[in-house]
């Protein structure tokens, strides 16, 4: 549950479109406070704020902050979209990030560090809250809502904000103005931009690879700091240059399908570790290693397609299915890194994509999340893992340990950290998903 709230106090002086909606701002994610602080005489659940800035800042960025997930290189300007320290206008602004995956948003908070002397400090602990995007979206389009009864109620019906939130308004109409707008948000675009022909020339490749698969590939290009998005026919050349031919309908299937059910309702780690459970519990893998043939096989292709091919620096790991044959293509040199993109991609179809093109990219939306859950549950289960472990955390024996799996040193110490940092704290603290 996600709630922005803005209760009226009087203004004195400054431009009417602040004294219309100045006020004390209380923001909550899942009931939690992140606004509280002092002014240094009592605890406040909010600070004075004008709500016709923060109201232009949320407008403006909806977009981007329903569908633009984070990525390890996000810098300076996608934090202007997504953190709402950066909106300014002399105001102190909460020190709070949102990002989304598509299904749900990461919400983080952090006190004032800044020893200097303030108006307004936030205090209480760090937090990090996951919530629904739907959720954002209905609390910004009420709180800009408020904002503009506000400055009606005043007499100002002719603001920046009016004119952003008209323009939004009639792109929520059109289908495709919504979907270029989508595929703008998860490239990084402003929503001035999304005209862009490189987007165009995207959702061209749609009809050839699948409108989602498009959505996954321009959300890794905008993670990559990149607006160069794969064509089909780049794609099937990588695949006939470093693929191998596959042939999915002879892999595995599912029986247990409550993983493919859940797929966008719940947490994408949930989904994609459930399936990897009701996966090695099928095949009756117990907490062994899967090695390469065994892994081929349940993918549809052959063990040579985790040795051959080369580096891929500009395309992601994939599965194609042309008119004529199906190849899988997987990027980079290290076998342990293709053996998890192998696994992705079978986590993928597993959990009900049947597009022409089933990406593995660097991007964090729901749908990669859940395959690198699915990858983890499948080749380095927490539980076989801790097993071999047998209470040694050291750096050697976590390293014999991702020999003895099949996988990187860093996702064994990822599962460490995702499930259970307390006992296993020197484990280099990257989360998984």
């Amino acid at each position: 549950m996600f709630t922005l709230a803005l209760t009226p106090v009087r203004l004195g002086d400054g431009a009417i479109e602040e004294r219309a909606t100045f006020g004390r701002l209380v923001l909550q994610a899942n009931g939690r406070c992140l606004t509280e602080g002092t002014d240094s005489k009592e605890l406040l659940p909010g600070p004075l704020v004008s709500g016709y800035h923060i109201a232009e800042w949320l407008a403006w960025n909806l977009w981007r902050l329903m569908w633009e997930s984070r990525s390890d290189g996000s810098g300076r300007e996608w934090a202007f979209a997504h953190c709402l320290s950066s909106i300014g206008a002399g105001y102190l602004w909460p020190n709070i990030e949102i990002s989304s995956d598509g299904v749900y948003a990461r919400v983080r908070y952090a006190p004032t560090i800044d020893p200097a002397p303030s108006l307004y400090r936030y205090v209480g602990a760090t937090a990090r809250e996951v919530v629904a995007v739907t959720d954002i979206e209905a609390a910004i389009r009420r709180f800009v809502q408020t904002v503009l009864d506000r400055l009606g109620a005043a007499g100002v019906v002719d603001t920046n904000l009016h004119r952003i939130w008209q323009d939004l308004e009639a792109a929520r109409q059109d289908p495709i103005a919504v979907r270029l707008h989508r595929l703008g948000a998860r490239l990084g675009c402003e929503p001035d931009e999304v005209g862009v022909a490189d987007l165009r020339a995207a959702m061209a490749s749609a009809d050839d690879l699948g409108h989602d698969a498009v959505d996954e590939l321009v959300a890794d290009a905008g993670a990559r700091g990149s607006n160069v998005v794969p064509r089909s026919q780049e794609l099937v050349a990588v695949a006939e240059e470093a693929g191998s031919v596959a042939n999915p309908g002879d892999g595995v299937t599912l029986a247990n399908d409550e993983s493919r059910l859940a797929f966008g309702r719940t947490r994408s780690w949930r989904v994609g570790v459930g399936a990897a459970e009701a996966l090695r519990q099928e095949q009756a893998l117990d907490g062994q290693p899967v090695d390469n043939k065994a892994l081929s096989a349940l993918a549809g292709t052959s063990p040579r397609a985790l040795v051959d091919g080369h580096a891929q620096p500009s395309a992601p790991s994939f599965m194609l299915a042309t008119n004529s044959r199906s190849w899988v293509a997987l990027r980079g040199n290290w076998e342990t890194g293709r053996r998890f993109d192998l696994a992705r991609l079978l986590g993928d179809r597993l959990l009900g994509q049947v597009e022409p093109l089933l990406p593995a990219t660097r991007a964090y939306t729901y749908r990669q999340k859940a395959q690198r859950a699915f990858a983890q549950g499948l080749l380095c289960p927490y539980r076989a893992l801790d097993d071999f472990l047998d209470g040694d955390g050291s750096e050697e024996r976590r390293e014999e340990a991702a020999s003895h799996f099949g996988v990187s040193p860093w996702t064994v110490d990822r599962v460490l950290f995702n499930n259970d940092r307390e006992r296993y704290p020197t484990a280099r603290r990257t989360p998984l998903w």
